[in-house]
């Protein structure tokens, strides 16, 4: 994924590499750059053309960040919901974004707590609805929901416990 200038800690190291790049001239780094952080092309042009001061904020680089991971794992279905969830929250709390662009962050590991969350909360679902559905009980489920989810996420990345 950050194959050519490695992954980035914070939206400000991406904007010192971008200025860098500027002040050289170098227009395809600019870009590279940008694709390497999930941040959208047209940014970068308007970065190269002076259209912008900087090249990503907090908030695009985290979202930017969870879309690489997530077209990385091939996210689908209640994943990439929960993908969309985590975009969310990086848009209302800044320090959640700066907390999802920091190094040795991942989408992957956030999406295995979660998940090892919900398989250890796993109950048996009425054999009615098992059978409503076609499928032979006993069937144990467990979905987090938005709440839990928040937590887990809250916990995985600021480290806050409740």
């Amino acid at each position: 994924m950050f194959d050519k200038f490695g992954e980035f800690d914070s939206c400000e190291e991406i904007n010192r590499a971008a200025k860098a790049q500027l002040e050289e001239g170098d227009l395809e780094a600019i870009r590279t750059i940008a694709e390497e952080n999930g941040l959208d092309p047209e940014d970068a042009e308007d970065y190269c053309t002076g259209a912008i001061e900087e090249l990503t904020t907090p908030s695009l680089a985290a979202m930017g960040k969870l879309e690489l991971e997530a077209k990385d794992l091939s996210l689908i279905g209640a994943l990439r919901d929960w993908t969309d969830f985590i975009e969310q929250l990086c848009l209302e709390d800044e320090e959640m974004a700066f907390a999802v662009r920091r190094k040795g962050k991942s989408l992957k590991d956030c999406m295995a707590l979660v998940l090892k969350t919900a398989f250890n909360a796993k109950a048996r679902l009425d054999d009615r609805i098992t059978k409503a559905a076609g499928l032979t009980p006993p069937l144990y489920i467990s979905i987090p929901g938005k709440a839990q989810i928040k937590e887990i996420v809250r916990e995985y990345y600021l480290g806050e416990k409740k």
